[in-house]
């Protein structure tokens, strides 16, 4: 289970990556070139950061539901920050992110779609790196180092 989860997160990591870089060719076609490039430096950094986590996954013991819900949790977080965050720049949204969104130009539900993108991915990236620091805590055997 190990092998095959840490390789998704290099495969996503890597495809995340790439959506960054591709991110920062558009920024000046966007409403709000400013989040145009916090969505540049998300697909990219977050990216990288699933490279990473792909990389130590083999050191992440976990029940196999534990490695199932971190997986999904920090896959979801990490995309939707990258869509969330390009959905905002292209719309000219601003209700969550004032200091790069000064005067927002969006529709109440595209506001309303960002919102929730950025909420929930807050607390999908919150509980996925919860669970993988504890499996880092645990050894092979399941007990606490």
């Amino acid at each position: 289970m190990e092998t095959i989860i840490g390789m998704r997160l290099i495969r996503l990591g890597l495809a995340l990556f790439l959506l960054g870089l591709a991110s920062g060719l558009v920024t000046g076609m966007m409403a709000n070139p400013r989040m145009g490039l916090s969505a540049h430096m998300q697909g990219i950094t977050n990216g990288v950061f699933l490279l990473a986590l792909g990389a130590i996954w083999p050191k992440v013991h976990l029940p196999a539901w534990g490695h199932r819900a971190a997986f999904w949790l920090l896959a979801y977080g990490t995309v939707i920050n990258w869509l969330s965050t390009s959905l905002a720049a292209f719309w000219g949204t601003g209700k969550m992110t004032p200091i790069v969104s000064p005067n927002p130009t969006a529709k109440p539900w595209q506001e309303t779609m960002v919102s929730i993108g950025l909420l929930s991915l807050t607390l999908a990236m919150l509980a996925g790196t919860i669970i993988v620091l504890a499996g880092l805590f645990r050894n092979g055997d399941g007990k606490s180092n």
